[in-house]
């Protein structure tokens, strides 16, 4: 009598034990760990007059903490010695992060021409980019080196490549020290070529003035800055920027440069520095908005 009952409770159990291993959840994802970016560098890194801003601002998601220490007027050299770079250490070894990215760029303030700021490009440049590279890691942090966004002065129809020479030395710090690199330079410099001067002047914290933009319409740049004349009623040549007077310690001015980044100009570079570090940085690529 028994086994009826039971082959009976058998039969009822089986089809619910199948309903309850198909509505089982799903194991759920791992959980995503929150990381820390700390940018590094000059005024095209910085909050006012940079890419930094909307990098942070539209290309990271929440579960990132990211932190933009880079200053105007500091090259790989001054950002040490006045202070910046300690700042920056806490920063990088404060914890609570499961990993800290630090993104390095300088090479606009370590050209020639600018007192307290230029470093030399064959020793001084590459030995400070391999010292903040030694540093970080031995923090605890994961560096990134980043070449140095183009200036947007052109002589002809071509965009005049002033910072090559420190991309170059960027790229080769990145090769012996095997460090992630973003090629800013590379990049931007082939997608300002591309559009030409004129279009590339809309990505100032300015609109430039009607005879800046007239001249950019035909493939030359010229300074926005006031010419004085060499002579009482002289007509000074046009000339290009120069981008000492331009590029002063301390923020950006808003103004109109070949240098600096409007909300535009951020905009577009941001996008560029995101999709690059996705590539050279794969295990940052979730943590990305394209």
């Amino acid at each position: 009598m028994f086994k009826p009952l039971l082959l009976a409770a058998a039969l009822v159990a089986a089809p619910m034990a199948a309903h309850a291993q198909a509505a089982a959840p799903e194991a759920e994802p791992p959980m995503f760990k929150a990381v820390k970016i700390v940018l590094i560098g000059d005024s095209t890194t910085a909050v006012i007059g940079g890419w930094g801003p909307s990098f942070c601002g539209q290309h990271v998601t929440s579960f990132v903490a990211c932190i933009n220490l880079a200053r105007g007027g500091r090259s790989s050299g001054n950002y040490r010695t006045e202070g910046s770079w300690r700042l920056a250490m806490k920063e990088i070894g404060s914890g609570g992060f499961a990993d800290t990215y630090v993104l390095i760029q300088f090479g606009h303030n370590d050209q020639p021409g600018k007192p307290g700021r230029s470093t030399d490009l064959a020793t001084e440049y590459p030995a400070n980019l391999k010292r903040y590279v030694e540093e970080v890691r031995a923090a605890g942090g994961k560096p990134v080196l980043v070449t140095p966004l183009t200036r947007r002065q052109f002589e002809g129809g071509k965009l005049i490549d002033d910072l090559g020479p420190w991309a170059e030395a960027t790229r080769k710090v990145a090769a012996e020290t095997r460090t992630p690199l973003v090629d800013l330079h590379g990049k931007s410099y082939a997608a300002v070529q591309a559009m030409g001067a004129a279009q590339a002047t809309r990505f100032a914290q300015m609109p430039p003035p009607p005879e800046v933009l007239a001249a950019a319409k035909t493939g030359t740049t010229i300074s926005a800055q006031p010419t004085v004349p060499a002579a009482p009623g002289a007509t000074p040549a046009p000339a290009q920027q120069n981008n000492a007077a331009v590029e002063p310690m301390g923020q950006a001015k808003l103004s109109f440069d070949y240098t600096h980044l409007g909300r535009d100009g951020a905009d577009y570079f941001a996008k560029i520095v995101t999709d690059e570090l996705a590539v050279a940085v794969p295990s940052l690529r979730r943590y990305l908005v394209p």
